[in-house]
């Protein structure tokens, strides 16, 4: 993260004695990325968060992946996925997969057990309803539109606070952030960034649960594990650092618009390895007198681009099936751009109502059974029909 928090009850200075009201120390744990040479913070925990008592190997929450043979533009209908009682994290339906990243979609009713990804960080972007993220770190409310950042290893659980909440997760074999572009050489965001420092919220209070034997499962480099810990990870009553979960909304995103069409990159929201991930959000659109708003026809030759319809409308697909929720991937060898007769119809738009997440990543996408069950299998046929 970009700048530096401070939460609940810390000591003067950072690795001396800090005790509770019984005398006892409390356990400094940090938690940093890279080993000791990035963002860390200091927790400051009631007890041992190393105490564990059992690790149990659990049947991994996996699915078929396959190549996107034949090579061709696909589109899958997230809404038409099953729902039923289930939680955020075990009922994640996986879509797009690569060694770098993976995209699923989980339809959440119960809170999810207490759980830590050991692989990565995970992106969550709020389609519908709310929940809470409750890790060892405080505190995070989100609503429709919202993005969440877990960073890697950190405890934590989904819980919904409304009947049901939709969600997109973007899961990586590394860490997520804002594009280095966007800050100074000191982190903090510059100028031009189309979001900054105020926009972001991170957790405001401790949350402290007392209780023993808790489990807690953990994905990893290898498998699933469930560890039982003899107490409550919540049980930190003060942590400082630059590392912890936060949440940005999309509505806070600012676009930036010219007078001629601005590429994909201006809508850049986050970056990881080997993958971008931008928000396309309500904006004026170009005002040269002779300017075609909608995007041109382009061959991105090092990415598969992927677009989640999260709202509003969208003028250049008209005609392409594509609705709420659905989820189109434009492969690296195949030439994509806007739906017959939309260049014309778009001449002289004024601005365009329209909100979306986009995944592009640089290594090839697989396709999972989930998205395969509910693709519409005539999409990559649009482009040939008449407007």
């Amino acid at each position: 993260m970009p700048y530096y928090r401070r939460v609940g009850e810390v000591p003067p200075k950072r690795h001396t004695q800090f005790r509770q009201p019984d005398g006892s120390l409390f356990a400094e744990e940090l938690m940093g990325q890279e080993g000791f040479s990035s963002d860390s913070s200091l927790l400051y925990h009631k007890h041992r968060p190393t105490a564990i008592l059992s690790a149990t190997t659990i049947t991994p929450f996996t699915t078929t992946r396959a190549p996107n043979l034949p090579l061709k533009p696909r589109h899958f209908q997230t809404h038409k996925l099953d729902g039923g009682p289930t939680d955020a994290v075990r009922g994640r339906q996986h879509l797009l997969a690569n060694d770098d990243v993976r995209m699923s979609y989980a339809i959440a009713t119960m809170p999810s057990p207490l759980y830590r990804n050991a692989i990565g960080d995970e992106c969550l972007y709020v389609e519908s309803g709310s929940l809470r993220v409750e890790s060892t770190f405080g505190l995070l409310e989100l609503s429709a539109g919202d993005y969440a950042i877990i960073p890697t290893s950190i405890i934590h659980r989904l819980v919904p606070t409304s009947d049901e909440v939709r969600l997109l997760v973007i899961e990586a074999s590394g860490h997520i952030g804002p594009p280095k572009r966007y800050l100074s050489q000191r982190g903090q965001f510059l100028e031009h960034s189309p979001y900054c420092e105020r926009d972001l919220r991170g957790p405001a209070t401790p949350l402290l649960v007392d209780a023993t034997e808790v489990p807690v499962l953990v994905q990893h480099r290898r498998g699933w594990t469930e560890h039982i810990y003899a107490t409550h990870p919540f049980d930190v009553v003060g942590w400082d650092g630059c590392l912890y979960p936060w949440a940005f909304s999309i509505h806070d995103f600012e676009p930036i618009t010219g007078r001629l069409h601005q590429p994909p990159p201006v809508h850049q929201t986050f970056e990881g390895p080997n993958f971008v991930i931008c928000s396309f959000v309500p904006r004026k659109v170009d005002y040269h007198p002779l300017a075609i708003p909608v995007p041109y026809n382009h061959h991105n030759v090092d990415s598969d681009e992927v677009l989640f319809y999260t709202g509003g409308n969208y003028e250049a697909r008209r005609g392409s099936g594509i609705v709420q929720g659905s989820i189109s991937l434009h492969p690296s060898g195949f030439t994509h751009g806007p739906q017959p007769g939309s260049v014309e119809r778009a001449i002289g738009a004024e601005a365009f109502d329209e909100l979306a997440v986009m995944l592009d990543t640089f290594r090839p996408l697989d396709l999972c059974e989930p998205a395969l069950s509910v693709e519409d299998t005539g999409y990559a046929w649009t482009w040939a029909r008449n407007a």
